[in-house]
């Protein structure tokens, strides 16, 4: 993949303990910035429950329209976990015991400890790749370009470092923070200013509330420092002349 082509991934996060609220999502952002540091623009991320038809449904749309489609959730040893044969049949390809996790799946439990809920997590489409699992044994999978991942936080973080080889992405990007005591109506025109003159540069704002005081940080995201660099001098420039204060956060 060219280098200089912008490459682009959507999250998918099943389960329905993160729609109830009963579980907190924390994968969205793990993966946001390990794919931002090796230049994956994540473009979408979609929160859907335990059912076959809408994560088919869904997977297949997202697999069209990105690069990548990374999943969380659904790969464990219970009834719910549905993700693996739902890949398969977005696929439509054969869901079966994959040899290889049935093996380091059988040797990483203790004997008599391998039951049939747990081997149901060496059952994943035909011929699917391997994400190898350095914290619990039962490995990910990969079909074409969609990576499923396990929807514990500190496993699927763990999981990442193996992966990193296997994802072509551009350049990384990169961004700057600018913290200021303000609201967002005070520098609203004059942020829209500097993001009109800089069209390839994102700039975003976001309200904070910090020691008893609102502020706002302005967020600068790109691939090249030195358009990052002429947006800081563009921005502290309207924020010298209406002497507003800036904040470390």
């Amino acid at each position: 993949m060219d280098k200089k082509v912008k490459v682009n991934a959507s999250i998918l996060i099943i389960g329905n303990e993160i729609l109830s609220g009963r579980t907190k999502d924390t994968n969205t952002s793990t993966l946001a910035i390990w794919l931002n540091s090796i230049g994956v623009n994540v473009d979408e991320v979609r929160v859907i429950p335990d059912i076959e038809k809408i994560i088919v449904d869904t997977l297949n749309l997202l697999r069209s329209k990105y690069d990548y489609v990374f999943t969380t959730g659904g790969i464990g040893p219970t009834h719910d976990d549905i993700t693996a044969q739902s890949v398969a049949k977005a696929f439509e390809i054969k869901y079966e015991i994959h040899k290889e996790a049935y093996k380091i799946l059988e040797s990483y439990y203790k004997p008599g400890e391998f039951n049939e809920g747990r081997q149901k997590m060496a059952w994943m489409p035909e011929n699917a790749k391997l994400i190898l699992n350095p914290t619990s044994g039962a490995p990910g999978f990969n079909v074409k370009n969609v990576f499923s991942l396990p929807g514990v936080p500190s496993i699927l973080k763990s999981m990442l470092g193996g992966l990193t080889n296997e994802i072509v992405g551009g350049k990384p990007i990169k961004s700057l923070t600018i913290s200021l005591r303000t609201v967002e109506s005070e520098i609203a025109n004059s942020l829209t200013k500097v993001q009109n003159d800089n069209k390839k540069v994102e700039i975003g704002s976001y309200p904070f509330f910090h020691a008893g005081r609102l502020g706002v940080s302005i967020v600068i995201r790109s691939d090249d420092q030195s358009k990052i660099d002429n947006c800081n001098l563009q921005i502290l420039k309207f924020v010298k002349e209406k002497k507003i204060e800036m904040v470390d956060r």
